[in-house]
């Protein structure tokens, strides 16, 4: 029978009667609203002002900063619902709690940011084939307000949480801004002492392409922890070669299953073998201590097994030599010599003196759960047939048979 051990550490979250987060985790989710708060605030209010700027100087850098900046607002802006979010207890449908939330809003701002370079990078070509005329000082003038409201918003994300998916995908948001309020900054000097305007759409996919490398990396990451990906460095071989070389009693380690329920927050599943005589109890707590410290598993559930496990169709490789869907061929031949004659008598018990010849084939042990019906007896005359059940690995004892 098969025993199962949860473990609910999660470092720093305290969790009573649910997943209620602890002070540390509390503080640190405060932290980074507050942070998205400003750089959302700073992040909507100069979007307005790059509008009017590229509308006034027909530049494509600063209405492509603009449009991005709009999107960034509503990234920012989301991944600030998520933190609230993330905040409330689990439920019954939800029982590792909400904190998913940020992961999904991350994965979503990075598709958003390529669908964004996507637009600018065709509207750069249109430019490219048909240049247009760019007024600079306007261009010049928004850029380096831009600038320095992107500074501010990166300087205020950049102090957070850096194993935060959510806060890196709002903080990309921002940095493709900032590098596109430097290319709007470039463009317009260039433009001013020179007069060429095709820098300008120049200027915006190299920005484009910054900016696509670090948002195929965002969903990326958070797409692997949405698949319920192991942790970077973390392999179900390996945690099983470590507990099993460090936890004294435990014979064998298989079925490990490893994941992300966000990266701060990690989780296992395996299933151990006993050696004889080992303290199960003890055994178990050895294994989450282990995972816990060594692996930063805080959430771990342990299934302690005898010699077979119960999960063979699961994929235990201990379970297939005795998942019985194979043939076993029994041949019984047995020699009965029963003595019934009056003269010989009976003893009071009704005994029989059975000479009973067997052969298994092939010969096996049958564990616990597994029973066969055999059929296959040839016996002499004046035996009597019978169909053995073997459920255990015990001797068979005499056999009670009637006169015929």
């Amino acid at each position: 029978m098969s025993a199962h051990h949860h473990d609910h550490s999660h470092g720093s979250h305290a969790h009573a009667g649910g997943h209620a987060h602890g002070e540390g985790h509390d503080h640190a989710a405060h932290a980074s609203e507050r942070r998205l708060a400003i750089a959302a605030g700073l992040t909507g209010l100069f979007m307005l002002a790059e509008v009017a700027g590229g509308l006034i100087s027909n530049s494509l850098a600063l209405l492509a900063d603009a449009g991005h900046m709009l999107v960034d607002f509503a990234g920012l802006a989301l991944a600030f619902l998520a933190i609230r979010m993330a905040r409330r207890p689990a439920d019954a449908r939800r029982s590792f709690g909400y904190d998913r939330f940020q992961i999904l809003v991350a994965y979503s701002n990075g598709l958003v940011l390529f669908g964004i370079t996507g637009i600018i990078l065709f509207e750069a070509w249109r430019r490219l084939s048909d240049p247009v005329p760019i007024l600079a000082g306007p261009m010049f003038a928004v850029a380096v307000g831009g600038l320095l409201v992107n500074i501010a918003a990166f300087f205020v994300l950049h102090g957070g949480d850096k194993e935060d998916l959510n806060l890196r995908g709002a903080l990309l948001h921002v940095m493709g801004d900032l590098l596109g309020s430097v290319a709007a900054i470039v463009a317009s000097l260039v433009i001013w002492r020179t007069g060429w305007t095709p820098i300008d759409p120049i200027l915006s996919v190299l920005v484009c392409l910054l900016i696509l490398t670090n948002a195929w990396r965002l969903v990326r990451e958070s797409g692997h922890v949405l698949l319920e990906g192991a942790p970077a460095g973390v392999d179900g071989a390996g945690i099983a070669g470590r507990l099993t070389g460090r936890v004294e009693g435990l014979a064998d380690v298989h079925h490990v299953h490893v994941w992300m329920i966000t990266p701060k927050r990690r989780a296992a599943t395996l299933h151990a073998r006993l050696a004889p005589g080992a303290d199960g109890p003890g055994v178990v707590r050895a294994i989450k201590v282990t995972l816990r410290e060594e692996f930063a598993i805080g959430h771990a559930t342990v299934e302690v097994e005898g010699d077979i496990c119960a999960d063979g169709a699961l994929g235990c490789t201990d379970a297939q030599a005795h998942d019985h869907d194979h043939d076993h061929d029994h041949d019984h031949d047995h020699d009965h010599d029963h003595d019934h004659s009056q003269d010989q008598g009976h003893d009071q018990g009704g005994r029989h003196d059975h000479g009973h010849a067997h052969e298994h084939v092939p010969a096996h042990v049958h564990g616990p759960g597994c029973s066969h019906d055999h059929h296959d007896h040839d016996s002499a005359p004046g035996a009597h047939g019978s169909a053995h059940r073997d459920e255990t690995a015990t001797p068979a004892g005499p056999l009670n048979a009637r006169p015929a």
